[in-house]
């Protein structure tokens, strides 16, 4: 995948992200859970900004680790949402999936990056 479809992505993911957290009930659960999917949700797409204007491989590398990082913790809190029954489970699937394969595709850009180096 070329970067500009990578970030394209992200970007799609992030609005996503968005959204669930807009619709996740305002009880306390709901508006912890929803700041936190916010921050991590939205990250990884300006931090692969960030890494795709590196300085060194080296920093690109460690910039996109930090978008994995951010791509796992976004699965983790949507994981939650659907453990506590926060909303239905097939509104999630697709943003879930998402996430998995945002992460394989930046999983496998780092192992790409680190042959070069």
């Amino acid at each position: 995948m070329k970067g500009d479809d990578i970030a394209d992505r992200l970007v799609a993911f992030a609005v996503r992200a968005l959204a669930v957290a807009k619709a996740l009930p305002k009880t306390l659960p709901g508006r912890h859970v929803a700041g936190q999917l916010l921050r991590c949700g939205t990250s990884g797409g300006a931090i692969y900004e960030e890494a795709r204007g590196a300085e060194s491989l080296a920093d690109f590398i460690h910039k996109l680790g930090i978008v994995l990082k951010e791509l796992r913790e976004s699965r983790y809190w949507l994981r939650i949402v659907v453990g506590a029954e926060l909303l239905p489970r097939p509104r999630l699937t697709d943003v879930l999936q998402e996430a998995d394969e945002l992460a394989s595709i930046i999983a496998r850009s780092i192992l790409t990056a680190r042959e070069r180096s």
